[in-house]
Formats: structure tokens, C-alpha cells, sequence
């Protein structure tokens, strides 16, 4: 399979382009292959580019004054990774975003995505409605943790994720859901005892 036809699909359910805004698009389009424990972006530098993650699983996480840290999302397989607040304010990222396993991106620089809108105007659209999707995944985030009980956010993790536990470590799982690993490992086993 051609290494863009994922980016295509994914586009295509968003936006139609023609074939020559298609040819133009992939211009602008490059791949990077990002090693595990490797980063995309760190905390402190300011992101230039937004990538859809062809293969891969990718962790945002801040890193703590007492050297915990904190993850706050994650990016698989089909999905986009970036960090809104600093590519679209040119400021300092809070986050670091790293790879957990050996991961091919095809990246897009913010400079050259904005110099596209004119050359291609549905990419407008699509920006839009790729922070209109963001913006829902994190209200939703913020509204399950003050709402759910940890039973209830892990199980809407595994639906969501159902390869979450075979990509991404315990403890950035855990710490995602707002939880102690050890409390995981407890839900873990009475949801796995009780054959839910």
C-alpha cells in the first residue's frame, strides 16, 4: 500500500480534493520515522508541525518538578498528533510528545499548511474541523474525569483503545485515567474475575 493512502482516506472522509489539489497536497506532505522513547515534540520547544500518524503509538505527557509525570493524551495509529496550543500561539510547549514504540509519521509544517489554505481552500475546512475534533476529545476528557468512576473511564478507554494494553505502559494508562497503577491493576482484575 502506497505510504499515503491512509493520509488520503482520512482526508477524503473530511474534504474532497481533486486529484490535482491531491498532487499538490502531497508536496507539503513528509514522512518521519520516530524510534521508541524518541521525541516528536519536547516540552519548551515550539511546535511547527502537525502529523498523521501512519504507524505507531505516540504519549503527551508534562514532566513534573518532582520528576512524576502527568500524560494527558495519546496518539495511535490514523490519528493526528500536534500540540494547538503551541503551533497555533508560537509559544513554548508545557508537553512533550514521544514515541512508546518505533513510529512513521507524515508531517506537515504549520507555515506550509497556512500558505495552502489560498492554494487549496477545503484545507481550511479541514484544519477547522480537525480542532473542532480536539477541542470535543478534551471537553469529553474533562467531563468524564469529574463525572466517571475509574471503572467506568477504563472501560470507555478499552472501547475506544481496545489495543491500548498491548501498545502503552501501565503507568502512563493509569495516570491518564487519573489513578494509582495499582488501582488499575485492581479494576483490571474485577472486571477480568467478574467476565465483564
Amino acid at each position: 500500500m502506497d505510504d499515503l493512502e491512509k493520509i488520503k482516506h482520512v482526508v477524503s472522509s473530511i474534504i474532497s480534493l481533486t486529484p490535482e489539489e491531491w498532487e499538490l497536497l502531497k508536496t507539503i506532505i513528509g514522512k518521519a520515522t520516530i524510534k521508541k522513547n524518541d521525541f516528536f515534540l519536547k516540552e519548551n520547544a515550539v511546535c511547527d508541525s502537525i502529523a498523521f500518524v501512519n504507524s505507531g503509538v505516540l504519549v503527551y505527557y508534562k514532566t513534573l518538578e518532582n520528576a512524576n509525570e502527568v500524560t494527558t493524551d495519546f496518539a495511535f495509529e490514523n490519528e493526528w498528533v500536534t500540540n494547538n496550543h503551541s503551533r497555533l500561539n508560537h509559544s513554548p510547549s508545557h508537553l512533550n510528545i514521544k514515541a512508546i514504540e518505533d513510529s512513521e509519521l507524515l508531517v506537515v509544517k504549520h507555515q506550509e499548511l497556512l500558505s495552502f489554505y489560498d492554494k487549496i481552500p477545503a484545507l481550511e475546512r479541514f484544519s477547522r474541523v480537525l480542532m473542532e475534533q480536539a477541542y470535543v476529545k478534551l471537553v469529553q476528557l474533562s467531563i468524564d474525569l469529574q463525572t466517571l468512576s475509574a471503572t467506568d473511564r477504563y472501560l470507555k478507554l478499552l472501547k475506544i483503545y481496545p489495543e491500548i494494553f498491548r501498545k502503552v505502559p501501565l503507568y502512563h494508562i493509569a495516570n491518564y485515567l487519573g489513578i494509582a497503577p495499582k488501582s488499575l491493576s485492581r479494576i483490571r482484575n474485577s472486571i477480568f474475575s467478574s467476565g465483564k
